[in-house]
């Protein structure tokens, strides 16, 4: 009696929006070590502060849900004890902050007690104002927090004879999801008793109030946040080898809002939010990266007339010198983004992932092939992140590269 062979495994690749689609664009050859060759950066400071702040803003709103605990909230009493829990976990997690960037833990001390170390820095000063700025208008509009999305798309290009299998999934992580009413919003009712500060500049954005009036119905519908640690992009990038950080975070709240509404309980998505945290307290670097993209045009005209005090305070700053106090009202205003929710973008927006997750797909398939890694995947990224890449050393594209340095 003849056995059947057992049939090949079927597979469907699954992508996600962060890990995959952000990080591919960043540096294609990079993306291959890290991501599918699970080699992880030596110092990944940016990656901490990012799941740092998510984690902070998280656990507040939990704390926040519970005790209901009034704004403004003492860094000490109440931010510091959930500042050092998120800073565990990431410590288990082999993510470290640097020295200047976060108080040294009274746990890892033998004195429990304040000393000249254990003090607010910088990301303890964002986390703050994060809460106390953005906190008491956000948690009593939160749904649910931390919402894993799916979806699966046909996978682009397919051909049987090549293709790995003939769709993908994509999934991602959606940091807030608020659940509002129509006529609530235009009332700015239920929303313990103060003028929410998101709710003012939704009605002040065109395109969202736009979409309130065209309503036919009094429906609930959703909004979709995600937060981001880091200072909000340049506008516009020149560069076609450089990644369009601006171009990209739309993208990802576009395809959030596909993945959320393929989903059974989803309501309608009226707008996304992104929340640019560094923006609240500015480090020097970035203070140099607005004076850079003024220089070079990359902040439209009616920003830049609309707060020309600050701006003029940037321009005439020097990096030796101290930081130019800025305007709240700047500093908030630079710090959130809303995105338009429309089918055309979203469409749009699908098209360019599944154009990632094409070209994804093609240098895996390369290697397997048996390319080179570095024939199968692209290195092609800003001297930034040339600078602090692991891999600079051997990259043969590295902009930053060491002069006559040969592979043993």
């Amino acid at each position: 009696m003849k056995l059947p062979s057992r049939s090949k495994a079927y597979m469907i690749p699954e992508y996600s929006l962060t890990g995959d689609l952000l990080s591919f664009l960043t540096c294609n050859l990079q993306y291959r070590y890290q991501n599918k060759g699970t080699l992880p950066p030596s110092k990944p400071v940016q990656r901490w502060f990012g799941e740092f702040i998510h984690g902070v803003m998280e656990e507040a709103f939990i704390q926040w849900k519970q005790k209901k605990t009034e704004f403004p909230w003492d860094w000490l009493e109440d931010i510091r004890p959930i500042e050092e829990q998120i800073d565990l976990r990431l410590q288990a997690r082999g993510l470290y902050p640097h020295d200047e960037d976060l108080f040294f833990s009274s746990v890892n001390n033998e004195d429990t007690n304040l000393n000249e170390h254990d003090h607010k820095k910088l990301a303890s000063a964002r986390a703050e104002k994060a809460i106390n700025i953005w906190g008491k208008h956000l948690f009593p509009l939160i749904d649910s927090s931390e919402l894993l999305i799916k979806g699966i798309r046909n996978m682009p290009q397919y051909d049987k004879n090549r293709s790995r299998s003939n769709y993908y999934g994509i999934n991602g992580v959606v940091d807030v999801l608020t659940s509002m009413k129509i006529n609530n919003t235009l009332e700015q009712t239920n929303l313990d008793n103060y003028n929410n500060k998101i709710i003012e500049i939704l009605k002040k954005n065109n395109d969202f109030q736009k979409r309130i009036n065209e309503s036919k119905d009094r429906d609930e519908y959703e909004i979709i946040i995600d937060y981001k640690g880091m200072k909000r992009p340049a506008i516009e990038v020149d560069d076609p080898k450089s990644e369009n950080k601006w171009e990209s975070h739309k993208q990802q709240i576009l395809t959030y809002s596909w993945l959320r509404s393929q989903q059974e309980d989803s309501k309608s998505i009226y707008a996304g939010i992104i929340f640019y945290l560094n923006e609240l307290v500015p480090s020097k670097e970035d203070l140099m990266l607005i004076k850079e993209e003024m220089e070079n045009g990359l902040i439209d005209d009616e920003t830049l007339e609309k707060y020309e005090k600050d701006f003029d305070l940037i321009t005439n700053w020097q990096e030796d010198d101290k930081a130019p106090e800025l305007s709240n009202e700047f500093k908030l205003n630079r710090s959130i983004r809303i995105i338009n929710i429309d089918k055309t973008e979203i469409d749009n927006s699908l098209e360019k992932f599944d154009k990632v997750v094409y070209d994804i797909e093609e240098s895996l398939i390369k290697e397997m092939k048996g390319n080179k890694i570095q024939d199968a995947w692209k290195a092609e990224a800003d001297e930034r992140t040339c600078t602090a890449c692991d891999f600079r050393t051997f990259c043969k594209n590295n902009k930053n590269k060491t002069k006559d340095f040969k592979i043993p």
